[in-house]
């Protein structure tokens, strides 16, 4: 029947060229008769019915008989007999069946994971004097500001591992300065007793800082291999963002290895997640679903076009940087003494020099100045590595320790000279 073809007066009749009789009804539905102006001979009762029903029933036989008969047939008709109609799985054309996720399990290993990471985390809270360099009425005024960060318990005697830049904030702009931490205090997790912390050690180019209350029995947190995560696993971002302490949330190792560039110009190599971090998260713990530490979550990207990209400086990166810290209050580092620029081929060519790291500057009584670095000499080779950049030397230059020899192939004046140097520490 079809609607769109409906004629407008719905009592009219009509016969057509085709011998077809259109009837239209007052209910908008159109049916079609056959009609025969030729007027019909009796026929036999056998002839006319019996006998083409019986053909009928033999030839619907013979079809089903030939269909049931070919599998492949047989299977369209019928459904495949092994498909998995169960309510543990669904069918896909292109892959077979699929099977359901229980999402208990989900939340079991979340449960299971914030009971062991929770203990070993705190909140840190920590106050700063404020200096305005001007004001209307003349002169310098201070007053004490406060902020909020994370950390994890990596001793039961109260050593704890956070952020630099969660206690050291010393900084200045063009009206005001800050200062150093003035008093750091730390809440434990189910615990109303505040501790007052005092700073271990910092280390700014790593972003990484450790702190100490005095107590003791605390629950240290358990480090996983950093190294082995892979891109889709399960992880957890524990701290107390916004000042909300033990706080989870949940997503996955978005990508590692992530190089970002923070607004001070600093490279880092991190874990990204999409685990939501926050202001305050700061210094906490990005876990797996074993509940041990992949990372310290450090940063995120924000805009109006971010969402969910957070960042961790990976934990196997931070266990040397953690003992020089409580060791020495600092990271002793290797060090050459010079200040060098990065000369690519356009650059090299315009300035009749070949391509490697051009020495601006040697600082007096370094490594460098001992070993006969001059200011002009392009280096080219580290340890017998070509190089070009000074990424590519400090990467070489922080493999070794303080003390070592290190060869260092300069290009002076259009000649290849070997330099062997003995690495002093970083001041």
């Amino acid at each position: 029947m079809e609607n769109n073809n409906q004629e407008n007066n719905t009592n009219s009749t009509h016969e057509n060229s085709s011998s077809f009789k259109t009837v239209s009804n007052p209910n908008n539905y159109k049916a079609v008769y056959e009609i025969n102006d030729k007027p019909k001979k009796k026929s036999n009762f056998v002839k006319n019915i019996v006998l083409p029903f019986f053909s009928g029933v033999v030839g619907c036989a013979v079809v089903l008989g030939t269909c049931f008969g070919v599998p492949t047939i047989r299977n369209q008709i019928m459904g495949n007999t092994n498909s998995n109609t169960s309510n543990n799985s669904f069918n896909t054309q292109s892959t077979g069946h699929v099977d359901q996720v229980s999402l208990s399990n989900y939340s079991d290993t979340s449960v299971y994971v914030a009971n062991k990471i929770l203990p070993s985390i705190v909140g840190i809270q920590i106050e700063y004097n404020v200096t305005s360099m001007f004001s209307i009425f003349g002169g310098s005024q201070s007053s004490t500001a406060t902020a909020s960060g994370s950390g994890i318990i990596i001793s039961d005697d109260g050593y704890i591992l956070t952020n630099n830049h969660v206690v050291s904030s010393n900084e200045s702009g063009s009206y005001y300065q800050v200062s150093e931490a003035t008093k750091v205090t730390v809440s434990l997790f189910n615990n109303e007793t505040k501790y007052d912390a005092t700073i271990v050690g910092t280390d700014e180019q790593t972003d990484l800082a450790v702190i100490k209350i005095d107590a003791t029995g605390l629950t240290p947190a358990e480090f996983a291999d950093s190294d082995s995560i892979k891109v889709g696993e399960f992880a957890m971002a524990v701290g107390s963002p916004l000042g909300l302490q033990s706080t989870i949330t949940c997503g996955v190792v978005s990508a590692v290895s992530r190089e970002v560039t923070y607004s001070d110009g600093k490279t880092y190599t991190l874990i990204q997640t999409d685990a939501a971090i926050n202001a305050g998260n700061s210094g906490g713990a990005l876990v797996n679903s074993e509940g041990n530490v992949i990372g310290v979550n450090t940063l995120k990207l924000t805009g109006n076009d971010v969402e969910g990209m957070g960042f961790a400086i990976p934990i196997n990166s931070t266990t040397d940087i953690t003992s020089q810290l409580i060791k020495y209050s600092k990271v002793r580092r290797p060090y050459i003494g010079i200040t060098g620029m990065d000369l690519n081929s356009e650059t090299a060519k315009k300035n009749n020099l070949v391509e490697g790291i051009y020495v601006k500057n040697v600082e007096t009584f370094s490594s460098a100045e001992k070993g006969g670095i001059k200011i002009g000499d392009v280096i080219i080779k580290a340890n017998g590595k070509d190089i070009k950049t000074m990424d590519e030397l400090n990467e070489i230059k922080n493999s070794l320790s303080i003390g070592d020899e290190m060869t260092i192939t300069v290009n002076r004046d259009g000649k290849k000279i070997d330099v062997t140097i003995t690495l002093g520490e970083q001041p």
